[in-house]
């Protein structure tokens, strides 16, 4: 019985420093509808006066105390300022979120989900947004891409939290982001030839955790999984694809975007 106990406890350890990069819809709310509409309305209105036709999103779906050092946002996203259709036929311009998701019941395997601002931050754990705008030559390769569909060329059912950028064995919201970034760089869907250039040319953010947290995650959480990695544990990050966009000069603006309508620095 005590060595029962005790894997809990250790499978427990491993869950709390291991979840930090999930990609669920439709979480619980934390907060007030309210609150919730009003925060997405602000965040639009924010990218809107930067004038941003698409730019990376980020939220905090997990207190901060849980997250590994290095990991600010736990779920990115894309968004492309739209016409949206409405329930009665009508339509209005706003901004349209291309999520990577983990499929419900399934979180190892993820489908690719338009949502808008309230829906990507009903379940947050806090009412803070990371938004990084690329340049309008990059915005402009980034809608181009999507409305091509080289969003889904370059898409990879495969979850893994803490997915390799450097190989497509598996995917994660963040690295999906990361290569449709790329395929609208370089302009290809090849796979083989975007990871060759994230191995050239990105810097990932590396995860320090205990191994038997991470060989416990793999066995007993089906959205962990280290199969991808040789060696160190490497993956990306909203932060990293700020600085790798900043280091090759195509960021407009970086933000972190807060409740009370201020803003921050990201790096």
């Amino acid at each position: 019985m005590n060595r029962i106990l005790q894997l809990i406890a250790l499978l427990g350890l491993a869950t709390s420093s291991l979840v930090f990069a999930g990609s669920q819809a439709g979480s619980k709310a934390r907060f007030a509808p309210g609150e919730i509409t009003e925060f997405a309305k602000k965040v639009e209105k924010y990218a809107a006066a930067q004038g941003a036709r698409a730019f990376i999103i980020g939220r905090i779906g997990r207190p901060k105390k849980d997250l590994p050092k290095g990991i600010k946002f736990t779920h990115t996203a894309i968004a492309v300022y739209s016409a949206i259709t409405l329930k009665d036929g009508g339509t209005v311009n706003g901004y349209a979120i291309h999520n990577l998701y983990q499929e419900a019941g399934k979180p190892d395997v993820s489908s690719l989900v338009v949502d808008y601002p309230v829906d990507f931050f009903w379940g947050v754990n806090e009412l803070t947004a990371g938004i990084i705008i690329p340049t309008p030559d990059l915005q402009q390769r980034i809608i181009a891409a999507i409305s091509s569909g080289k969003n889904k060329a370059v898409h990879n059912p495969a979850y893994s939290v803490i997915a390799s950028p450097y190989n497509n064995e598996l995917q994660n919201c963040t690295e999906h982001t990361l290569d449709i970034i790329n395929a609208s760089i370089y302009q290809t869907t090849d796979v083989k030839q975007l990871k060759a250039n994230a191995k050239a040319h990105f810097k990932g953010q590396r995860i320090r955790s205990n191994p038997l947290k991470l060989m416990l995650g793999s066995i007993f959480m089906d959205d962990v999984a280290t199969r991808d990695h040789q060696g160190k544990i490497i993956t990306t990050t909203f932060s990293t694809i700020g600085r790798y966009l900043q280091e090759n000069d195509l960021v407009q603006h970086m933000a972190v975007f807060n409740s009370d309508g201020s803003s921050g620095e990201l790096l």
